[in-house]
């Protein structure tokens, strides 16, 4: 069986209730298992198989080679995430040829041009010109001892927080450093480098910190039922429990940038609701203009790559998920990082879209790109409703400079 393709049943099977913080991940030899289970609160970012959720900053070569991400070429260059990201915990397993120049690039901008000043870049060289070594920030701060790692997998954490940068290789602590520069990075792509010398990665994940939370699990606090909602909001067994005919319960606060993180359930089959974002403040005339996270677990034919209805964290009418990931009746979790125009969701930690919203600017969603901060509200669709939702939490991203 295929790495990829065994990483990809792994994560799909991988129960949402388990959801909990991990920090470090638990580490592994340098050896590195190539079948990771992601562990509870992680986003995969690479689905063994694709390039699904990156691109590339310059003519590199990136390809996916035996459940790896794979860069050579004569260029060098990036290969980016689709969305940006603040504070995190951070793993990817990496191997690099005898004297290649690679590395990860953290809070990294699209095209970084001063190491020292628009990423943080965690290098892979074992003979640095500059003394930046295997384990080094490039510019910003040197490793204690030389560091080998050329030419076998190692797994490499790293968590950043705050001003602060802490990097494992192979579950010991190689780097601690704090940002004392002048404006600081507060948030970035991850970028994966190859600058020389043939790079492989595989198994990379990140678990977003600093969740902030919407819902108190008592009351509906901070929330409030858009006026001719047909449907009924109401807390049950801390969860918000959604049921009856077409409605939105939407939330006081707003975000413009963000990652938006729940939990939920649909109690029947084939049921359909949703979670609006950048949402205009509703009105019994116009309820429901914003975008939506669409949550419908159907799928045609056998195929869980032929979504009903656009399928579980499509952005409704606007792009399709790439594969049906929960089911009904199963609580899942359900990720959505909105970043400018450019969106991603994630199902259990499963990458089903990366979308860039390309239309021209409009204050209302349904009409056109709106990155103007807006609220978010939870669906009510029709009669057959019933839904349950919990541990609603938000992370405000800073706005990109």
């Amino acid at each position: 069986m295929r790495i990829g393709f065994l990483l990809t049943i792994i994560l799909t099977t991988l129960p949402a209730s388990l959801v909990t913080a991990a920090a470090p991940p638990d580490s592994t030899s340098g050896s590195s298992s190539a079948a990771y289970v992601l562990p509870p609160g992680w986003l995969s970012l690479f689905d063994g198989q694709t390039l699904f959720g990156w691109s590339p900053n310059s003519s590199t070569t990136w390809k996916v080679e035996d459940g790896s991400i794979v860069g050579s070429g004569e260029t060098p260059g990036l290969l980016v995430s689709h969305v940006r990201f603040s504070d995190y915990m951070f793993r990817c397993e990496a191997k690099f040829a005898e004297g290649a120049n690679s590395g990860l690039f953290l809070r990294t901008a699209f095209t970084p041009k001063n190491p020292a000043v628009d990423c943080f870049e965690l290098n892979f060289c074992d003979q640095h010109p500059a003394g930046f070594t295997t384990g080094s920030l490039v510019g910003r701060q040197k490793t204690e001892a030389p560091i080998v790692a050329a030419g076998k997998w190692h797994l490499w954490e790293a968590r950043v927080q705050g001003a602060r940068v802490q990097v494992w290789l192979d579950g010991t602590q190689v780097l601690d450093h704090t940002d004392e520069s002048t404006p600081q990075l507060t948030a970035g792509f991850i970028g994966l480098q190859m600058n020389g010398g043939q790079a492989e990665f595989r198994n990379i994940a990140i678990q977003p910190l600093g969740f902030e939370s919407l819902f108190d699990g008592k009351s509906l606090a901070g929330w409030h039922v858009v006026p001719g909602s047909a449907g009924e909001f109401r807390v049950v067994d801390n969860t918000i429990e959604v049921t009856g005919g077409r409605g939105f319960l939407e939330t006081e606060a707003t975000a413009a940038d963000f990652v938006l993180q729940f939990d939920a359930i649909t109690l029947g089959k084939d049921l359909n609701s949703g979670v609006f974002f950048r949402a205009i403040k509703g009105t019994a005339e116009a309820p429901s203009h914003g975008y939506e996270f669409q949550i419908h677990h159907g799928f045609k034919e056998g195929d869980r790559t032929k979504p009903v209805d656009h399928g579980t964290g499509a952005i409704f009418r606007r792009q399709s998920a790439k594969r049906i990931v929960g089911q009904d009746k199963v609580w899942f979790t359900g990720t959505l990082v909105a970043d400018g125009p450019r969106m991603m969701t994630w199902v259990d930690g499963i990458p089903v879209v990366a979308w860039t919203d390309e239309r021209p600017p409009n204050t209302n969603p349904r009409e056109g790109l709106r990155t103007e901060a807006g609220h978010f509200s939870v669906q009510a669709h029709d009669p057959t409703t019933k839904l349950q939702f919990k541990n609603i939490k938000l992370i405000r991203l800073p706005e990109s400079r």
